[in-house]
């Protein structure tokens, strides 16, 4: 038999808000008015709204009209929180979680709650919607075929440096967060780490003032040691070249192999040490103590 059902009426079926389950809803992260109609009407029928910062979220209701009982989650509270949501989607309350700006879950604590629901069996669907990452990868006339995202990279100097050398050699654009107040030294980590590459600084992404800029790491620093950044960055670097990568020849040794080419280049076993710790940019206490763990 022909379904005779009107057409508007199958697409709104569709998006049926369904009890006990976890809503991944993007927001904005600048223009309000690229918030999606899905995820107005998500919003708008769920049973409560988990939010990184309730006033925020409140303020981004209100303006659409919307008015919903609200529970904060974020990172210092996930785990109780986490907890009480969970309780209410198996209870078989629906909930749209959401961030300040952009898509949940993704270098979120959103991440966590993610996790909770799969171990319990409890459905999670996502609204698609704003993403800073991937509009930064789109305007920044760097390859986009393949890209990794890093995120916010730790403040910790020698986790920090551990990561960079990790991923110098990859040869994927790579994208990293900065706040304003972090942004020169992190482009300076980055020369020493990277060298001299391309990359694109994006700001304020979607809003008034967005401004792309695209140079080298050399050029930015020159940039920002004369000019104070504002707003938030999203950092687009070109990865390593092919040629760059072949010519690290060290690239698939493990440490005690790095250091016993060196030795076997003539070296004594401190400088040859020495040599590996420059090569990956680490300390010599580093390759010393791997060297010597037996």
């Amino acid at each position: 038999m022909r379904n005779t059902e009107p057409r508007n009426a199958q697409r709104e079926d569709k998006n049926q808000i369904v009890g006990g389950t976890l809503y991944l809803v993007a927001t904005p992260i600048g223009n309000l008015s690229d918030i999606s109609q899905r995820a107005l009407k998500v919003l708008s029928e769920v049973d409560l709204v988990a939010a990184e910062d309730t006033r925020n979220t409140g303020k981004l209701l209100a303006y659409f009209g919307i008015s919903k009982p609200m529970i904060s989650y974020f990172e210092h509270n996930k785990r109780e929180r986490g907890l009480i949501i969970l309780e209410k989607l198996k209870e078989g309350q629906s909930c749209a979680l959401v961030t300040d700006a952009g898509t949940p879950a993704i270098s979120d604590p959103g991440e966590d709650l993610v996790v909770l629901c799969a171990e319990n069996d409890v459905p999670v669907t996502s609204i698609p919607g704003c993403s800073a990452v991937v509009n930064a990868l789109a305007l920044s006339a760097l390859p986009t075929g393949r890209f990794c995202f890093e995120g916010f990279l730790s403040t910790n100097k020698n986790e920090r440096n551990e990561r960079l050398n990790e991923i110098k050699n990859d040869t994927r654009t790579t994208i990293f967060y900065e706040a304003p107040h972090k942004l020169l030294k992190t482009l300076k980590d980055l020369y020493d780490a990277f060298g001299n590459r391309k990359i694109s600084l994006c700001r304020e992404l979607t809003k008034l003032n967005e401004e792309i800029m695209r140079t080298t790491l050399s050029g930015a620093i020159e940039h920002y040691e004369s000019n104070s950044p504002r707003g938030e960055y999203v950092l687009v670097v070109e990865g390593c070249s092919e040629k760059a990568c072949a010519d690290t020849f060290w690239t698939n040794m493990s440490i005690e192999e790095h250091v016993e080419y060196y030795v076997g280049q003539g070296l004594k076993k401190m400088d040859a040490i020495k040599a590996a710790a420059k090569d990956r940019g680490v300390s010599k206490s580093e390759i010393y103590k791997t060297v010597n763990a037996d």
